[in-house]
């Protein structure tokens, strides 16, 4: 065949040698945003990374190094037209790229979630697997030019092990996803990437500062405690040291979930009786509190202070790019007064067609800022 080069070659070899290995390697599927923390930057070093020199995309075959969230160097080829993803949440970040075609292989499903395939169809003829262990001889046969895992995939190493560079991606706050960004667009190469990048990082900004100014005087003891939870059977909710803390706190409300650290940790519902939350929000896909729930002795069940999260490419209260709509979202909910004139409507179809390339309709907005499905 003709894409056997001798790079490719020795890709199979060692693939062979590590079959019998793939099991060691394997693991369970995780959520979306199960990566192992990764520290952010601050601003100074996100603007750093910004204005490092973009090589070309290259004739010259001449690889790259390019740094990964993880702080590792990795040698990225020239061209990187082949694409493996087995990060759940950094699809988003490829397609806000405009690269999500590059995907060859993914761990998302048109089951889990729609929008992603509706919006990115050729998404649907990508090798598709359960959990995140790629198989190392379809990379292989895929002509898999670069892999992105989370950063705690342990996978990775037989990915490495057979010839497939590998960059580690993860992030705990919108620092950490500026930068991973940045890094993402570095590894595909070209500009037309980095000037997204870049675009999409001023529009996060640009988010931020609207929405700091207008909550910046609200006293910390009238911010509403706010309890984010991921699912309702299993119980578990989103403490501190997340994404979703901080989106809580950006917004004008304190995460309720006190003493409580990382993702999808689960809880009792008599300890969601102890927290006391004023607001809840639910996950799109978190269920519904039963008639028969412990919680529903809770005030902010009895005083309908229940909000169902938007969800579209990516669940908006995660770890995809969605998050910069989430932040103006979850503002409104809890300081309707102050947002009262933003059309959260006309933001989500100007930002798929900004950063998606989709002319998403009023209703395909409204069903997304509802939870729903396509």
């Amino acid at each position: 065949m003709a894409w056997l080069t001798s790079t490719r070659c020795r890709r199979l070899l060692a693939a062979l040698l590590l079959a019998h290995m793939g099991a060691g390697y394997a693991r369970e599927g995780v959520m979306a945003d199960a990566a192992a923390p990764a520290v952010a930057p601050d601003s100074s070093q996100i603007a750093a990374l910004a204005s490092r020199p973009q090589p070309a995309a290259a004739e010259d075959g001449v690889a790259r190094q390019i740094r990964d969230d993880s702080g590792r160097e990795v040698t990225v080829p020239a061209q990187v037209h082949r694409i493996a993803d087995g990060w759940y949440a950094h699809h988003v970040l490829l397609m806000t790229l405009g690269a999500g075609q590059r995907i060859v292989a993914t761990v998302n499903h048109p089951q889990g979630q729609p929008w992603m395939f509706k919006v990115l169809p050729s998404l649907g003829q990508a090798t598709a697997i359960n959990g995140t262990a790629f198989n190392v001889e379809t990379l292989l046969s895929d002509r898999v030019d670069l892999v992105f895992t989370s950063t705690g995939d342990r996978q990775a190493m037989a990915y490495e092990q057979a010839g497939v560079p590998v960059m580690r991606m993860g992030y705990t706050d919108l620092a950490g996803l500026q930068r991973s960004m940045l890094a993402t667009a570095q590894a595909l190469g070209g500009a037309q990437p980095l000037e997204r990048a870049k675009a999409y990082n001023r529009y996060l900004d640009e988010q931020l500062a609207t929405v700091k100014a207008r909550v910046a005087d609200v006293p910390q003891a009238q911010r509403p405690r706010v309890l984010h939870i991921a699912s309702l059977d299993p119980l578990k909710v989103d403490g501190s040291d997340t994404l979703i803390d901080q989106w809580i706190q950006l917004a004008g409300g304190r995460n309720a979930a006190v003493g409580l650290k990382g993702n999808l940790q689960p809880v009792s519902a008599e300890q969601l009786l102890v927290w006391q939350p004023d607001v809840i929000v639910l996950a799109a896909n978190a269920g519904d509190i039963s008639p028969s729930s412990l919680l529903q002795q809770l005030p902010a069940v009895q005083q309908g202070h229940v909000v169902r999260n938007p969800a579209g490419v990516f669940p908006w209260d995660r770890y995809g790019t969605e998050v910069a709509l989430q932040l103006e979202w979850a503002a409104q909910q809890l300081h309707p007064e102050r947002f009262k004139e933003v059309d959260m409507v006309a933001k989500t179809m100007d930002f798929y067609r900004r950063f998606f390339d989709y002319p998403l309709t009023t209703a395909e907005a409204q069903r997304i800022l509802k939870g729903l499905a396509p």
